[in-house]
């Protein structure tokens, strides 16, 4: 036994322990959300919401249960039984919500089982002001050797009110159960989800869009621009609830309201792991830290915030800083430790167990390398909730190198189930960095070889499209021998003045700078990828393709052109910052970003996370274009025209991301597209043509590109007015083909992928200019250089042929 006494926020908490009791940490963090879930979920009354205990699995009865090494409710990250089961349970108090009536409070008191806990609460408490406990583990043992249940109860009473009102009391009592694993019944295979089955599942699989790409106010450049949307908020939003965003009123409350249209199938909060101690730190008061001089820096917002932090991503040697973390930077890794829990928990709380499968939610985060000014960010996705219990961060591993091997030894290796890959992303941006041929440290081919297995193995996607711009191709760039393609152009962030890197590479996009490589986009990688299969029999740039918002408004999903109220919190929450200037060239060219859609059985983790290691999935630039995409020599030609097309297709070919088998005859491809329905109130485009592109290394050892128009209307025939964002012209709401490459070499690696592009429609800053007054119209309305209209597209991941048959 031993107590502990912690100071947060001005409470004085007593814990007294043993050995297999719970530990809560209760300190004033800004996560009342978590417990509106609770609520719902258990129907508490009204006036007994001043106390409650939320965690997940929670179920109407507070009652939790759960079976030894079972991976949906033990989270002790072990795949075998070991007598114990470890949960996770925050106790949250005054909790001032729409639910909730809240009452100055007087005294609370926790009671676990042999554990007591003395919460001393000011008079001046302020009702509606949340003090709940960061989500922590409790440990139940199970009972006579594994063969009896075990049990722990967390009680929570509270008395309210007095002081000329009236006193109130509220309790709260929840059982945590664990049950022995039956000795004839084995574990759950290592990364098995624990759910019920899907009522719809298709073996040929269906259509889920989703945005793997969201940022909140956990992310320190979110949270200085005033965004305090928490992951719980931001998977809310991207079921259809409504948001409150910046500008923020004098009370600190969003003054812009936003909801999807759609919902989304499945999201994945990627915060930054770099800095989610720091955040907590220096916004949580009464931490180690917090009056440091860089917290008050970080308190106060803006770009100076922004830098004081962010600074640490770009040098090769990254440092912590020392007056927020200590010298040695340990003071961070408890409560970036607390705040990657939390994320987890509402991962959890959102994930959709039941039958219905309505949403998917993914353990996630954003590795944020940004080494000599360059963008080398990943976002790194889990299989399952059986992950690190930290997450890996540019602090620790500053090179690629390093979070691969991180994520080795953490995660893919660690014999605990645990799955993830990394997704690349804002390549263009890089100069030449992300998808540089490179082998730290190998002295063999063989090693090379390995290396580039390892890099081909944890990253099979790249993210082609975001709100920071398009990363398909690039027209100008040296190294490709093809006709320009005018399609290039989409979506592009001038540099002044524009420098190819050649063969080698630059430094500074992230600040907009230094040169373009032809390696900044996919067409580049993808060759590059191909040359290297040649030489080493493995191809480490093997990439399928996804989209995303890169949000940091935590508004997955916010990808309607008309709707763009900026994802960049303070930095562009009123049009006139949107539109910007003639000297201020950021805003305008940011655009909404764009959606990941994902062909899966069924929507579940473990089916949608299987989807994108096999690259089964696409990108569209916002719009819900359904695409699909075959190859194999044994395609019939006829197939547009087959009721069976689909499990024809599958029987005689192969689906986007996959490889076609060596040595097969002239191949044959399949690409189909649906236009976006859209809503009754806003409908959908049609589409102008389809397309596939083909990249290919030619005898002579020449990296080529061809771009193939396969069907679909004339290139211009349909138009749209940017004064009234009217369509005219034909378009379809369907386009089918099957195609046959008229420039096959069989000898030669190539790689192809269909992209749809739909009729011309207004941008998001003609939408925005049109509403407002002429008078009132800022300096952007008239640039240009910046487009007023844009045509909306899907790439698919490609489909390979390899002559020689690389892996």
């Amino acid at each position: 036994m031993g107590t502990h006494v912690v100071t947060v926020s001005g409470f004085s908490v007593r814990l007294t322990l043993d050995t297999v009791a719970m530990v809560l940490i209760l300190n004033m963090a800004g996560v009342s959300t978590s417990v509106a879930v609770g609520l719902r979920d258990r129907d508490a009354p009204a006036d007994d919401c001043l106390a409650v205990i939320d965690g997940p699995g929670l179920g109407a009865a507070g009652l939790v249960e759960c079976t030894d090494c079972d991976p949906a409710c033990d989270r002790d990250g072990i795949g075998t039984a070991d007598g114990m089961c470890v949960f996770r349970v925050a106790v949250c108090l005054n909790q001032g919500t729409s639910e909730c009536a809240a009452a100055p409070l007087r005294r609370v008191r926790v009671r676990p089982r042999r554990m007591d806990i003395d919460v001393p609460v000011p008079d001046d408490f302020p009702p509606g002001a949340p003090l709940c406990g960061r989500s922590s583990t409790v440990v139940v043992p199970t009972r006579r050797g594994g063969r009896k249940p075990g049990k722990r109860r967390v009680r929570v009473a509270v008395v309210a009110g007095g002081a000329g009102g009236p006193r109130r009391r509220a309790r709260e009592t929840v059982e945590l159960r664990c049950l022995p694993r039956p000795p004839d019944e084995a574990c759950p295979a290592s990364g098995e989800e624990t759910r019920e089955a899907c009522a719809a599942r298709d073996p040929l699989r269906q259509l889920f869009f989703g945005d793997l790409h969201i940022h909140t106010a956990y992310s320190f450049d979110a949270w200085v621009f005033d965004v305090r949307t928490t992951p719980r908020d931001a998977y809310r939003f991207a079921r259809g609830e409504a948001l409150s965003l910046p500008p923020l009123d004098a009370e600190g409350r969003g003054t812009q309201v936003l909801r999807l249209e759609r919902p989304l199938d499945f999201a994945a909060v990627t915060d930054h792991s770099e800095f989610l101690g720091e955040v907590d730190v220096c916004t949580t008061p009464g931490t180690p830290g917090f009056e440091s001089a860089s917290c008050e820096t970080f308190r106060a917002g803006g770009d100076a915030a922004q830098n004081t932090v962010g600074v640490a991503t770009i040098s090769p040697d990254p440092m912590r800083l020392a007056d927020v973390c200590g010298t040695d930077g340990s003071d961070c890794i408890a409560p970036a430790t607390s705040v990657w829990q939390r994320t987890l928990d509402a991962a959890e709380a959102a994930y959709d167990r039941s039958a219905t499968c309505a949403f998917t939610t993914f353990a996630a985060y954003e590795y944020t390398a940004n080494t000599s000014v360059s963008t080398l960010h990943r976002n790194v996705i889990f299989r399952t909730d059986r992950v690190p219990p930290v997450p890996v961060s540019y602090i620790e591993e500053p090179t690629p190198q390093g979070l691969w091997a991180a994520l080795r030894g953490t995660c893919l290796e660690a014999g605990t189930g645990c799955d993830a890959l990394a997704i690349p992303h804002n390549s263009n941006e890089s100069n030449g960095n992300m998808f540089e041929v490179e082998y730290p440290g190998a002295a063999s081919i063989a090693e090379e070889r390995e290396q580039a297995a390892q890099r081909a193995a944890i990253e099979p996607l790249m993210e082609v499209y975001q709100h920071k711009g398009d990363s398909e191709c690039m027209n100008g760039l040296s190294g490709i021998l093809g006709a320009t393609d005018e399609l290039c152009d989409f979506e592009k962030r001038p540099r002044v003045p524009f420098q190819d890197c050649g063969d080698g590479t630059g430094a500074g996009g992230v600040a907009g700078t230094g040169c373009f490589s032809r390696r900044d986009f996919l067409r580049g990688a993808l060759l590059a990828g191909m040359a290297e299969a040649e030489r080493l029999d493995v191809n480490p740039f093997r990439l399928g393709v996804v989209g995303g918002t890169d949000t940091h408004n935590g508004t997955p999903g916010a990808v309607e052109e008309a709707d763009f109220i900026g994802h960049r919190g303070g930095t562009d929450d009123t049009a006139e910052k949107r539109l910007g200037s003639a000297t201020r060239r950021s805003g305008p060219t940011f655009s909404p970003g764009g959606l990941t859609a994902i062909w899966a059985e069924e929507n579940t983790r473990a089916s949608l996370f299987d989807a994108l290691r096999r690259r089964e999935v696409y990108a569209t630039s916002g719009p819900r274009i359904a695409v699909r995409f075959f190859g194999g020599a044994a395609l019939d030609p006829g197939l547009c025209d087959d009721p069976g097309q689909l499990a024809k297709a599958y029987e005689t070919g192969v689906p986007m991301g996959a490889t076609l088998p060596a040595g097969e005859a002239v191949p044959r491809f399949l690409v189909t597209a649906l236009a976006d329905p859209g809503t009754v109130a806003r409908p959908g485009a049609l589409l102008e043509r389809l397309q596939i592109v083909k990249l290919w290394i030619d005898g002579a050892g020449e990296a080529r590109q061809a771009v193939f128009d396969v069907a679909g209307s004339a290139i211009g025939a349909a138009t749209v007015d940017p004064a009234t964002c009217a369509p005219q012209g034909p378009g379809s709401s369907a386009l089918c083909a099957v195609w046959d490459d008229p420039t096959f070499e069989p000898t030669r690696p190539a790689a192809y992928y269909a992209r749809v592009i739909e009729n011309p429609t207004c941008r998001w800053n003609a939408h925005a200019c049109n509403a407002l007054p002429p008078e009132s119209r800022p300096a952007g309305c008239d640039d240009p250089e910046i487009p007023r209209t844009v045509q909306e597209r899907a790439w698919t991941s490609p489909i390979w042929y390899e002559p020689g048959g690389a892996s």
